[in-house]
């Protein structure tokens, strides 16, 4: 049992442990603290998002959506093992759980199974909201793996506890499964090797950005449409669909790394996000073919970086 970290000494302690951390916005001042405490903590709660995408899923955790306004949680680690940081105090991430799952959490034990919902987890629980579908397939990267370890030992280590006061949604409230894809043994076995180690904590490298090149990428939006099929005659076509499907202005199967007319409508629309009412016509600011503006913009959001 302990009194919450202040925002600085949250941050701070995972930069400590070696993380790559996104500051989000307000995130310091962005809670839940109208609604109830935030503390005394006793743990920290593992989840999965059921989202894809790293921005569209940092958006959710920080805003939140109908019914349950953000945010939904301190830090969303995503796939490339970066912790994007959206809130602090009171998040809407644990809900309501079982009691003595909590005093087990308290007192360091193996936790009970879960078979009550009484107790407000959201003010005794940090939140990582963790990148992932939850379908059992997708897959946890290892740097995802090792960010996840990192943050929860970081918490544990500021605050003295040991790796069973670390435990995933799915041990807390009745009916949940998440996270799904690994164990949050086989996790918390990690967080104690971590914690134990003598060794001070080497820095996660910085995760590789993939790069597009526009002229290429011109060219696949210019010739692509005419050709019969579906080459792919710019492997960074991919890129680029992935970001439009995450922004929700192309079709998920139509992810296919061939920029033909669909891909060309898609990025339309993407244009006239940025640039309401502008033309759609050939050489026109949403013509469909991308511009260095547009394109370096859609890599800010989605994580790419454009070279002429």
């Amino acid at each position: 049992m302990a009194s919450p970290m202040t925002a600085s000494q949250f941050a701070k302690a995972l930069r400590d442990e070696g993380l790559v951390v996104v500051e989000v916005g307000d995130w310091e001042d962005h809670n839940r603290n109208s609604k109830g405490p935030f503390g005394p903590v006793n743990g920290v709660m593992i989840h999965h998002t059921v989202t894809k995408g790293s921005a569209r899923t940092v958006d959710i955790c920080r805003k939140g959506y109908d019914g349950l306004p953000g945010p939904l949680c301190h830090g969303v680690i995503t796939k490339d093992g970066r912790v994007h940081l959206v809130g602090y105090g009171r998040a809407n991430h644990a809900g309501l759980g079982d009691d003595d799952v909590l005093r087990a959490v308290i007192d360091e034990k193996t936790a009970p199974a879960d078979n009550e919902a009484n107790t407000d987890g959201n003010r005794h629980f940090y939140g990582f909201e963790c990148e992932n579908l939850g379908d059992g397939d997708d897959p946890w990267p290892a740097a995802q793996l090792e960010a996840i370890e990192r943050a929860a030992a970081a918490i544990c280590r500021h605050h003295g506890w040991n790796e069973r006061s670390v435990i995933g949604h799915l041990e807390w409230q009745p009916g949940k499964v998440d996270p799904r894809g690994f164990t949050m043994a086989s996790m918390r076995t990690r967080i104690a090797g971590r914690l134990g180690s003598k060794q001070p904590a080497a820095p996660l490298p910085p995760p590789k950005r993939p790069v597009v090149d526009l002229s290429e990428l011109v060219k696949a939006a210019r010739t692509n449409p005419a050709m019969s099929g579906t080459p792919v005659t710019y492997a960074g076509t991919r890129i680029v669909e992935a970001a439009l499907v995450d922004e929700g202005v192309l079709a998920k199967p139509r992810l296919d790394g061939h920029f033909g007319s669909d891909t060309v409508t898609a990025y339309s629309r993407w244009q006239l996000k940025l640039y309401p009412g502008a033309s759609t016509k050939p050489g026109g600011a949403a013509d469909g073919i991308p511009g260095k503006t547009s394109l370096v913009r859609l890599g800010q959001r989605h994580g790419f970086d454009v070279r002429n």
